[in-house]
């Protein structure tokens, strides 16, 4: 059963600094120096010392240690560490638990971090390789020996579904992809910077897994980002303006598997983004109209749309209008699918840089921002606000 009344957790944590390395396809060094450099940037951001630093917070697949960053950063004794799984899906639940542990008093400083050679490493998107027998893998079982090999080929089902119901085509899809790269496009740090596309290159982009075109996939990046978070009180004594999380959530719906959840009673929708989305707007009070900027997660264009409907921005099967008449600003440092694959950690960042008044694709008087995580897995989600 999912929480059915307001938390307290929100307004008792703040991301005090943000820090990424660049983005790449090729970074040239080890997972763990990205770590490093994207730590010490977000703490320098913080105007913090590795010393003050008492937790860490990362992702299940990740081979960068908490200890081992400690150590490599020169922080001295941790009283917090944690991972969250879920690949992608864990992105805003690693603040979420950043944010619990400063508001529990167990931790004063933690930071947050993500860095992987996604591209020149292990990538993701060449599907499932050898892994050791486990429970989540006999859910995979189901789908592997049809050819549901990729993460591509497994949201393809969804999204198959989605246009079959709306009576929409793939087109529907490609306004996701066109408002993503045209914020990336004026985004220095983005990959696609400079480089911005229409509905027509979109639907002459190759099939990768149909409906699903190689413009509505993610890239695969290079790179490591890193947030900071402190109590509220401490974050206004520190160099930036803090981004104060009103809300954080994690949700898993029925039947949930990671991906190839093809057995529930609609394919049309984001269950477990329902759970985050019931939370978020209870615990910040808010709702879609006190949104001014979405960053929502986009491994994939079509999850992007099922988003908004879960959050109520609009109603089933009217997304696809929503995003193309730009109704509200969407990933506007220019998404996954622009800007940087970071399993959603650079997605976080943005957020806190509209609320900062700082970023390149600012939108005037951003005062709340609403952040998701990997969707089609347990996910979770933030509500990030300005101070006062």
């Amino acid at each position: 059963m999912s929480a059915r009344v307001r938390d307290s957790l929100g307004g008792r944590a703040a991301i005090a600094g943000i820090g990424a390395t660049e983005f790449s396809k090729d970074s040239g060094r080890s997972e763990l120096r990205l770590a490093v450099e994207a730590v010490r940037a977000a703490l320098d951001d913080a105007g913090l010392a590795p010393a003050d630093v008492d937790g860490l917070v990362t992702f299940t697949m990740d081979t960068s240690p908490e200890i081992t960053v400690a150590q490599a950063c020169g922080m001295g004794e941790l009283s917090f560490f944690s991972r969250v799984h879920y690949g992608g899906g864990a992105a805003c639940a690693t603040v979420q638990q950043a944010a619990l542990a400063v508001a529990a008093g167990v931790a004063e400083v933690v930071v947050c971090y993500r860095a992987f050679n996604e591209r020149s490493g292990r990538r993701f998107g060449a599907g499932v390789r050898h892994r050791e027998p486990s429970a989540e893998g006999v859910a995979l079982g189901w789908a592997l020996p049809f050819g549901l090999l990729t993460p591509a080929s497994w949201v393809a089902m969804a999204a198959r579904r989605y246009l079959h119901v709306h009576g929409l085509t793939p087109e529907a899809f490609g306004y996701v992809a066109v408002v993503d790269r045209k914020y990336a496009a004026t985004n220095p740090a983005a990959w696609f910077h400079g480089r911005p596309i229409t509905l027509a290159d979109h639907a002459a982009s190759r099939w990768i897994a149909e409906p699903l075109r190689l413009l509505d996939c993610c890239q695969e990046t290079d790179g490591g980002q890193a947030l900071v978070v402190t109590s509220l009180e401490r974050a206004r004594e520190l160099r930036r303006p803090p981004a104060v999380i009103a809300a954080a959530a994690q949700g898993s719906g029925r039947a949930q598997e990671q991906m190839t959840s093809f057995y529930r009673d609609d394919l049309t929708g984001l269950p477990e983004m329902g759970v985050v989305a019931r939370q978020l707007w209870r615990t910040s009070g808010c709702g879609p109209a006190d949104i001014d900027v979405g960053i929502l997660y986009d491994h994939f264009t079509p999850f992007v749309l099922m988003q908004l409907e879960e959050f109520g921005f609009c109603g089933r099967g009217e997304a696809p209008d929503f995003v193309a008449a730009e109704r509200l600003p969407l990933n506007t440092h220019g998404g996954q699918l622009g800007e940087a694959y970071l399993h959603g950690m650079n997605g976080v960042a943005e957020a806190v840089r509209q609320v900062r008044g700082t970023s390149v694709n600012q939108v005037p008087g951003a005062s709340r921002v609403l952040v998701t995580a990997g969707t089609g897995v347990p996910t979770s989600g933030l509500v990030l606000a300005a101070d006062g």
